[in-house]
């Protein structure tokens, strides 16, 4: 059975553009992940430092098998634009 991952995140105080330019950046790793059938990138309307990742994928496990091959140092780097530490959940 497919399923959808929400990944929600929201910047440090002035990182927005940074954090949104650094989502933006994994869509293509996360794209041409194994079982990956769709990701985007969203800008909350009413609050511009709050993005959500939709991800679609064949499986949980293809999935979780793209993070454990996802570059940590650049997540590493990319902790400084977080402003509290992101969320996710799978639904179907």
């Amino acid at each position: 059975m497919s399923t959808t991952r929400i990944n929600e995140f929201q910047a440090a105080e002035g990182k927005a553009d940074e954090l949104f330019e650094f989502l933006k950046s994994l869509v293509p790793y996360i794209s041409s992940s194994e079982g990956c059938m769709a990701c985007q990138v969203l800008t909350n309307n009413d609050e511009q430092h709050k993005f959500i990742v939709i991800e679609e994928w064949q499986s949980i496990e293809h999935h979780k098998l793209s993070i454990e091959k996802f570059p940590k140092e650049k997540m590493q780097a990319a902790m400084t634009l977080f402003g509290s530490a992101p969320k996710g959940g799978y639904y179907h």
